[in-house]
Parts: structure tokens; C-alpha cells; sequence
């Protein structure tokens, strides 16, 4: 038992060797190589979730409706656009999967992938210095997009080593039966832990000027009658500490969306493409849920 416990974590730290430093170099060297890794790790969440969820002789077709949905969502600059093209194609997914068991999940599928796995080049795009909002002196999409990645990968690893060690109350156990509240803190501390160390990194060793978030400089405190009052300057590291927490909690509530679907349909991964992991959905999981509200708020909030 132990050493089976064992043999599967080394292989999820193999596949995590591998697929970390491909995800943070192509997000260094920068487009088109981002939109290309979009496209590709798209392209297997498509598979898979049309195999999970249909009948295998019509999979190609939703393969091919969800991968020309992402496609437009990625390249094309006008909301209105995409909104459409995601409109006409769910319609033409619910049209032909009638006879479908799960008819609502593969029509659902088409707005999932393409602005889950689009958010990410949203959010990369955001901060595109030729915009003119920032300094291009500075990697700004590189920088942001990775806080985000690493904030996500820390709530994995610190539900994962915290829930398995003090376990505790379940979190959802008619969902997840394995995920617990102790879990879900442990991420948290971690991702803020993360954040904190690497927005040091970035302000204090490297100098890295960041823009000002003046809706947010301060946070305040009052209650008249007893006449408290309380107010904390808020600097770039307990921002960042602050947001860090918010995009954990979206990361577990979209593993759990995901543990919803699986068990929905009876399956224990959503493929076997990575050893140790599952599939792919099951490692972006929490990305894809959380970008959209994360590319929200760096965009239209801060």
C-alpha cells in the first residue's frame, strides 16, 4: 500500500517536472507560442470531455465544435464576436447531440473550454506593455500570468500535503470524498505564502515597478457608537497575499465542479493522458475555473 502511495506520487512529480517548465518558458517567450500551448492542451480537454460525456462514434464532432469555439475566443479581439460564434455553436452542439444522455454537460462544454482555457490568454493579453498602460521595459504578462499559475499550483499542493496529513472535517463529501477543510486552508496559506515571497521578489530584489491600485491602497475599519476606528496602508505584497487567497478558493470550488462532473458520469479521472494525474482536465481544473474572474478583475476592477 505504502509503496503503491509512493510509486504514485513519483509519478505525478515526473509529469509536474515536465509539464511545469513548458508552461512557464512558453509563457516567457510569449505569443505566439502561448496561444499555440492554448490551442494544443484545448484540444485535449476537448477530446476528453467529449469522450467523458458521449457516444464515442459522434466525439469528433464536439471535438471539432469546442476546438473552432477556442479558436475564435483566442484570436478574435471583439466580445461581441465570440459571444456570438459560442452562441451559434452551443446551438449546433445541442442540435445534434438530441439523443445524448448527457446533452446539457456537452452543450455546456463550448462556453467551459473556450473562455476557461481563452481567460488565460486574456489575462496574458491584459498586460500587453503595447496598450500603452505599462512599462515595456518590463515582462508584465509573464509576470502576472505566472503569480496566477503558481497561486493555483500552491492551492493544489498545499491541499494536497496539508489534507493528507491532518485531514479532518470533509469538505465536500458527497462530492470529493477525500477533500477536507484542513485541505483547503493548507492551500490557501500556501498560495498566500507563495504570493508574498514572489511579489518580495519581484518589487523589492528586482525593483519592478507595479501600477497603482488606489481603489485598494487602504483598508478600513469603523464602528461609530464605540468610536473604533481602523485602516491598514495595503502595499503590493499583501495585495497580492490577499488575492492570492481569492484565487485559491475558485480553484478548489472548480476542482469541485470537476468531481461533480466525473462523478455525474461514473468516471474516476477524465482520461489517462498523464501518468500520475489523470487527465488534463483534472490538472487545470482549477485554472479554467478561476481565470474568467481573475481576467474580470484585472481588467474592468483594479
Amino acid at each position: 500500500m505504502v509503496s503503491r502511495k509512493f510509486g504514485a506520487i513519483a509519478k505525478r512529480i515526473l509529469a509536474a517536472i515536465v509539464m511545469i517548465p513548458i508552461a512557464i518558458v512558453t509563457l516567457y517567450i510569449g505569443s505566439p507560442y502561448v496561444e499555440v500551448l492554448a490551442i494544443v492542451v484545448g484540444g485535449l480537454l476537448a477530446w476528453e470531455w467529449a469522450n467523458m460525456l458521449s457516444i464515442p462514434h459522434k466525439a469528433s464532432y464536439y471535438v471539432t465544435a469546442y476546438i473552432m469555439s477556442l479558436a475564435i475566443a483566442i484570436w478574435s479581439y471583439n466580445f461581441s464576436v465570440i459571444l456570438t460564434m459560442m452562441a451559434v455553436i452551443s446551438a449546433v452542439v445541442w442540435f445534434i447531440s438530441e439523443k445524448e444522455k448527457h446533452r446539457r454537460l456537452l452543450t455546456l462544454g463550448v462556453a467551459y473550454i473556450s473562455i476557461g482555457i481563452a481567460s488565460l490568454i486574456w489575462i496574458y493579453r491584459s498586460f500587453d506593455p503595447s496598450e500603452g498602460n505599462f512599462d515595456p521595459r518590463y515582462n508584465y504578462s509573464f509576470i502576472m500570468t505566472a503569480w496566477f499559475f503558481l497561486m493555483v499550483w500552491s492551492m493544489d499542493i498545499g491541499g494536497l500535503v496539508v489534507g493528507c496529513n491532518l485531514r479532518g472535517p470533509k469538505l465536500a463529501p458527497k462530492i470529493s470524498p477525500n477533500k477536507t477543510w484542513s485541505g483547503l486552508c493548507g492551500g490557501i496559506l500556501l498560495a498566500m505564502s507563495v504570493s508574498i515571497i514572489f511579489m518580495y521578489f519581484c518589487t523589492q530584489v528586482m525593483e519592478i515597478p507595479f501600477y497603482d491600485f488606489s481603489k485598494f491602497r487602504y483598508i478600513s475599519f469603523s464602528y461609530s457608537p464605540l468610536k473604533i476606528r481602523y485602516e491598514w496602508n495595503v502595499n503590493s505584497q499583501m495585495f497580492y497575499a490577499l488575492m492570492a487567497a481569492v484565487v485559491a478558493i475558485l480553484a478548489q470550488i472548480g476542482d469541485l465542479v470537476e468531481s461533480a462532473i466525473k462523478r455525474l458520469v461514473g468516471v474516476k479521472d477524465s482520461s489517462k493522458l498523464i501518468p500520475g494525474h489523470g487527465g488534463v482536465f483534472d490538472r487545470i481544473d482549477g485554472l479554467i475555473f478561476a481565470a474568467p474572474f481573475v481576467y474580470l478583475f484585472f481588467m474592468y476592477i483594479l
